[in-house]
């Protein structure tokens, strides 16, 4: 009877072994997972700013372009009467998960893009589309800058 206990007894703790790590291997997958998910958003928030300060570029009106002073100006464009909106609402930045973009300023001092505030390391490096192509070379989220570049004439 007692050999019996004792086997019993390595069993549970073989059981209770095995089961931690496949616990931690899960958690761990599920964080993988989590940063991708964000990576994911972060591009795509990016990408809708680049466009947004483009969109409010090229509707300045007058001969010269301008761009936006604040990001505000792009949820309601008051240079018009109708006040045409280029984005929805401020994104938060889903790396820090508050709205703290980091602004690019041009020479004028106006907004040409934005980048995540956190300098974290990517996991992604690599797979970028052609406008985003150097982010393979960033060593922080803060080096994602998502710029409009007006097209040369």
């Amino acid at each position: 009877m007692r050999s019996t206990a004792g086997f019993t007894y390595v069993a549970i703790l073989i059981f209770i072994a095995v089961f931690t790590a496949g616990t931690a291997a899960m958690g761990m997958s599920w964080q993988r997972d989590q940063i991708r998910d964000k990576e994911a958003e972060l591009l795509f928030i990016g990408e809708e700013f680049r466009q947004a300060i483009g969109s409010y570029y090229l509707r300045t009106p007058g001969g010269s372009r301008d761009y936006p002073k604040s990001l505000d100006e792009l949820l309601a464009d008051e240079r018009f009467i109708n006040k045409p909106r280029y984005l929805r609402k401020i994104y938060v930045d889903p790396i820090t998960g508050q709205k703290d973009w980091g602004l690019i300023l041009s020479p004028s001092g106006r907004i040409m893009g934005v980048h995540s505030s956190s300098n974290k390391t990517p996991m992604k490096s690599g797979g970028f589309d052609a406008i985003s192509s150097d982010f393979s070379k960033a060593t922080g989220y803060s080096d994602w800058k998502f710029v409009y570049i007006p097209p040369i004439p």
